[in-house]
């Protein structure tokens, strides 16, 4: 399998290149590493052409611009697979020797558990608990697990039949060509999950428990406005798309959404988007997600 790492940045040139040494000190190295810059001040170009690296500097265009030029390059180019990590994490030296081998028949993704740099058995990103559907539950004692000993437990050591993407996620470029690329439309917020359900509909999305990533822990970074519009709205639009009783699911959607301002800004930030200077942001985002048409179309 001829496979090509690929990675997007912005403005992280220190954790960018710890990733890249990542990349190339893997048990199975992907066969060409590609990242792609999304403009970035810092002097990303200069550390990657010092270290040889192959790149492609586009606008910044949200992530989801950034990963549907990874995708698009590697099927351009002629991989089998590529291999897509934000440039904030990194992978176990055996992460992609792993995944590799859990690629086959019916596969269309296998992916990393990402976990806490600082507590490698906590997750980054908690995985939900799944219902007969292979949907995340709504109604139960056990919604999240949120450390790698419970969920290898849980599923006896089996891979999980679901996936966080872009962070150490192994995907079939066949399978890309079936289903389309990364829907650039969500930019901020959403593409990574609108890509899941898609692969999700399509075949088996697979997340290899002894393959690791590691990550900084993001769950304390600031909601700025912007992300709490395209989290609402790219919510609701996903929900109504793809999921049962998304009514409930986008009012549970919204109450994360206010539920972290809280914790990670403050609750007076988080109120004032109930009934305060930020309420028509919050309303904006409600009326344009039922609309059901993602975008860039935040305006403040």
């Amino acid at each position: 399998m001829k496979i090509l790492g690929a990675t997007v940045t912005y403005n992280r040139m220190a954790l960018l290149e710890r990733c890249i040494e990542h990349l190339r000190g893997q048990s199975r190295p992907p066969d060409a590493i590609l990242v792609v810059n999304n403009s970035s001040p810092d002097g990303t170009v200069a550390m990657l052409e010092r270290l040889g690296v192959d790149y492609v500097t586009q606008p910044n265009i949200g992530s989801a611009g950034g990963w549907r030029r990874c995708v698009t390059e590697a099927v351009e180019r002629g991989y089998d697979a590529v291999w897509l990590m934000d440039d904030d994490g990194y992978p176990a030296r055996d992460a992609l020797a792993l995944l590799e081998g859990r690629m086959g028949e019916g596969v269309c993704c296998v992916s990393s558990v990402v976990l806490c740099e600082d507590d490698r058995n906590r997750f980054v990103f908690p995985f939900p608990a799944l219902d007969r559907q292979g949907m995340p539950r709504l109604f139960s004692r056990k919604r999240k697990y949120r450390h790698l000993d419970e969920l290898k437990k849980a599923s006896g050591g089996e891979p999980y039949p679901f996936a966080h993407l872009f962070n150490g996620a192994l995907i079939g470029t066949d399978t890309i060509r079936r289903l389309g690329n990364v829907d650039s439309d969500f930019f901020l917020m959403g593409d990574e999950v609108d890509f899941l359900l898609r692969m999700m509909r399509d075949g088996r999305v697979l997340t290899h428990l002894d393959a690791h990533h590691l990550h900084p822990d993001v769950g304390g970074r600031p909601l700025d406005k912007a992300k709490f519009y395209y989290y609402v709205k790219n919510s609701i639009i996903l929900n109504r798309r793809y999921l049962n009783k998304p009514a409930l699911r986008s009012l549970l959607a919204l109450a994360a959404a206010l539920g972290r301002t809280a914790r990670r800004n403050s609750v007076g930030e988080a109120l004032s988007y109930v009934a305060g200077n930020r309420a028509p942001i919050l309303w904006k985002a409600v009326a344009r997600g039922l609309r059901g048409k993602p975008g860039k179309d935040f305006d403040g």
